[in-house]
């Protein structure tokens, strides 16, 4: 049997930026918190899509299809899928709390990406303890 998980407490147990906490699982899914600031990379996931939900803050979300950059601006309690293949980059102009859900084993910077930079966790996600 599993217990529930405060979103809040667990986003209070870490400070890193870029570098979901592993919150529970479903089926073949993970459910992570991660606390955004400032740009990540641009990425794609060529075989899944990404759910984003704003818990905290502001989230952008930079889009590139088929040459193409648009941005989709999202606020807290707003929730938007990114489709599997598109590349991506989210930002945020605050720190801002993020809950994704992920196939389990999804790398956070996808299956294509731009260099990697020491600021961003390039992980499939850690457990909370």
């Amino acid at each position: 049997m599993t217990e529930p998980v405060n979103l809040q407490k667990t986003l209070n147990s870490f400070n890193e930026l870029w570098s979901p906490r592993i919150v529970t699982q479903f089926n073949d899914y993970d459910v992570r918190v991660a606390k955004f600031h400032g740009e990540y990379v641009w990425h794609s996931h060529l075989d899944t899509d990404e759910l984003f939900i704003v818990v905290a803050g502001r989230l952008t979300i930079h889009l590139r299809e088929s040459g193409v950059e648009r941005s989709v601006a999202l606020q807290q309690g707003e929730v938007y899928v990114v489709p599997r293949g598109i590349e991506h980059k989210p930002e945020s102009d605050a720190e801002s709390h993020i809950l994704m859900i992920e196939p389990t084993g999804t790398l956070t910077v996808g299956d294509t990406h731009d260099k990697i930079p020491d600021y961003v966790d390039a992980t499939t996600g850690h457990h909370v303890d």
